[in-house]
């Protein structure tokens, strides 16, 4: 008896789009439908307005610093 449900690699699951829109996502720069070539933005241009935002430090995970005894101290250096 032959199983109904494919597992692995060849089996179900989306196929990639080569290239034209992908359905219902929006560019996180822009907002336009995105494109599969330059996923997950519409276009180049977005891709790279991105780009500089990351490499120009734009994008940042704030930081909430203690006293900072406690954070400059590293437990091998006590004596």
């Amino acid at each position: 008896m032959k199983d109904s449900k494919r597992t692995g690699a060849g089996g179900g699951g989306a196929a990639r789009q080569p290239s034209g829109k992908s359905g219902g996502r929006s560019c996180p720069i822009c907002r336009k439908p995105t494109v599969a070539d330059f996923r997950p933005f519409c276009s180049k241009r977005c891709a790279d307005i991105d780009l500089g935002k990351w490499l120009g430090g734009s994008y940042a995970i704030p930081v909430v610093e203690e006293d900072g005894s406690a954070a400059s101290s590293d437990p091998g250096d006590e004596v």
